[in-house]
């Protein structure tokens, strides 16, 4: 009888993230290079009441959570003054 290689064991994503974690190279899981993400740091904003219901309203036409819209807000306003700085 012929000897078969064990495959190696499927990590969840869960795993490979307790992994990086314990600062061990978990390249080995991914196919091809990708963008690599920067690091999150989490923040608080305060807003006022008027403008927290102005971005519920927009989540919710656009089925997205409030964190998405106000990322997505703030992008569009970053991207716009760095275009505005270059023009001008």
């Amino acid at each position: 009888m012929s000897k078969t290689l064990d495959s190696p064991k499927t990590m969840t994503a869960d795993e490979i993230a307790e992994t990086a974690d314990r600062g061990e190279d978990i390249s080995r899981f991914f196919k091809e290079p990708g963008r690599t993400m920067s690091p999150i740091q989490r923040v608080n904003v305060d807003f006022a009441l008027p403008m927290l219901q102005e971005l519920d309203q927009q989540a919710q036409e656009l089925n997205i959570s409030r964190q998405a819209v106000i990322k997505s807000l703030l992008r569009q306003a970053l991207d716009q003054h760095y275009l505005a700085r270059k023009a001008g």
